[in-house]
């Protein structure tokens, strides 16, 4: 169920905790508890504001956890296998990259290394960072940096992409090679599961569930 928020305003700008504020056109809002299913939507412009989440920390920190572990052995495991009159080759994602990078395709393999390595496990650690401190009620050294930084990488973490693309690409492969599906793709499926799921958390809640240790 979607629900509009009841506008208001700030005389001094500040935004207190109990607020808040769209994104898209600055209209500022009393912040209210969200039941199962609610969605907090900008009278102004549709947007949302808010959705309720029935995932703990804990939960949080599981997929988290849940994500690494499918990151680890997808780049581990070959992708792909491919097949032509009798002979074989398979390799892993980053095995692509430094291939890439050989046959002068520095930018394509530059963008597909951060794209699909160095920003998703940056992100996972910094999320497993403030997470585990969050446990406790804590914001953990250097929260807000942290917190900016998930911000600014979220949408450059593009493994989802990379598995659909994956996909029409075997079956266009099909046509002319011998292509057998590794354990690596399955892996980076998982991955996109768990990723498109911890998408839908807003983990700005944190600074709601933390409180800053000032000495």
């Amino acid at each position: 169920m979607t629900l509009p928020a009841q506008g208001t305003s700030t005389p001094n700008g500040i935004a207190p905790p109990t607020l808040w504020i769209c994104e898209h056109c600055d209209t500022v809002y009393h912040r209210r508890v969200l039941t199962r299913r609610e969605v907090a939507r900008c009278a102004r412009c549709d947007a949302i504001l808010a959705r309720h989440h029935g995932l703990s920390i804990n939960g949080m920190l599981a997929l988290v956890v849940t994500a690494m572990i499918a990151f680890i052995q997808a780049n581990i495991w070959p992708i792909v296998t491919l097949g032509l009159n009798g002979q074989h080759i398979s390799t892993t994602l980053w095995g692509c990259i430094v291939m890439m990078w050989r046959e002068h395709a520095q930018v394509v393999a530059a963008l597909a290394a951060f794209t699909l390595f160095f920003a998703p496990i940056f992100k996972m650690v910094l999320l497993g960072w403030v997470l585990g401190y969050a446990r406790s009620g804590r914001r953990a050294p250097g929260f807000r940096l942290a917190m900016v930084t998930l911000y600014r990488i979220g949408p450059w973490t593009m493994s989802e992409v990379f598995v659909l693309g994956t996909l029409v690409a075997i079956v266009k492969a099909h046509m002319y090679f011998e292509v057998i599906p590794d354990p690596g793709i399955f892996a980076y499926g998982v991955l996109m599961l768990v990723i498109t799921a911890f998408s839908s958390i807003d983990v700005r809640r944190l600074w709601d569930l933390t409180q800053d240790e000032r000495a």
